[in-house]
């Protein structure tokens, strides 16, 4: 029950790991890891290699998104008893794009103290050396996998000038940096991986010109995406969209194709079957007449 037994419940301690670089681990991290007495943990297996290399003995117990509905009221009942817990994910902080919100809003509501532990987060570090305008920045995490959802969610962003930061697997790396120039258009990005890490790198320029690059050498793990607002605000915030009769004009002429086989290409690129572009195409011709 909320409130139950305050004096001596347990608390829930959200702790920062290190996103590649082991010696990222704060002393206060480390500290609170071995005075707990249970690690939630997104995956114990890579935990547990944090922990040996500190000679942490404490006891771990999965906690991710395929239990955390039956796991999370396990762990509240343990800390309304008394013991106090460390939720860690596999790299950085938890909950940010990570499991662990439903734990933490449930030990507000049963009213345990919740702690954070600050340690690395992958687009903080990002955006500090991005060299992007960071007075003002918006933080997407992970856009939809879905093409078409992923499209939507670029569209609801076209209007802004802050500057976009966002996650994303390596597999779909260069399919969102096509949506991103098709939709946003050719603005300046940041794209980063292997951040803290021996291979640690970092690709700047247009959209375009990183797009060329990341071809010629996928990323292989998860990706930070920066993404700096229009050169010119005024003018590119607002710049249209090309309609399907324009780009389909645009693509027969690029690739030397008929109406068929363009409005094929462009039905992939924005994510629609053939039948939904179809229909678009021929509502803006009807609208034109």
């Amino acid at each position: 029950m909320p409130g139950a037994s305050l004096k001596r419940a347990g608390k829930l301690y959200v702790v920062g790991t290190p996103i590649g670089n082991l010696e990222d681990m704060t002393s206060r991290a480390i500290r609170t890891l071995n005075e707990v007495d249970l690690i939630a943990c997104e995956d114990t297996r890579r935990t547990q290699k944090l922990l040996n290399h500190y000679s942490i003995r404490t006891r771990t117990i999965s906690y991710h998104e395929h239990n955390e509905l039956m796991r999370a009221p396990e762990l509240i009942i343990q800390m309304e008893e008394g013991s106090n817990i460390a939720l860690v994910s596999d790299a950085g902080m938890p909950v940010i794009s990570d499991p662990g919100y439903r734990l933490v809003k449930l030990a507000i509501r049963h009213e345990l103290r919740v702690i954070p532990i600050p340690g690395p987060s992958a687009f903080v570090a990002v955006l500090a050396v991005a060299g992007l305008p960071m007075d003002k920045f918006t933080f997407r995490g992970f856009l939809p996998a879905k093409k078409t959802s992923r499209q939507k969610a670029l569209r609801e962003l076209k209007t802004s000038s802050e500057t976009l930061v966002f996650y994303e697997a390596p597999h779909r790396a260069l399919e969102m940096l096509t949506d991103l120039r098709r939709i946003l258009a050719d603005r300046p990005v940041v794209v980063a991986r292997e951040v803290t890490k021996v291979y640690e790198e970092f690709l700047r320029g247009t959209a375009s010109e990183v797009i060329e690059r990341l071809k010629k050498r996928p990323p292989k793990r998860e990706i930070t995406l920066v993404v700096g607002p229009p050169v010119n605000a005024a003018e590119e915030a607002i710049l249209p969209e090309l309609t399907i009769s324009e780009d389909l004009e645009k693509v027969m002429k690029e690739r030397n194709v008929d109406e068929r086989a363009a409005l094929k290409v462009i039905a992939r690129e924005r994510g629609l079957s053939k039948s939904e572009a179809y229909r678009l195409w021929q509502t803006e011709k009807s609208v034109d007449t």
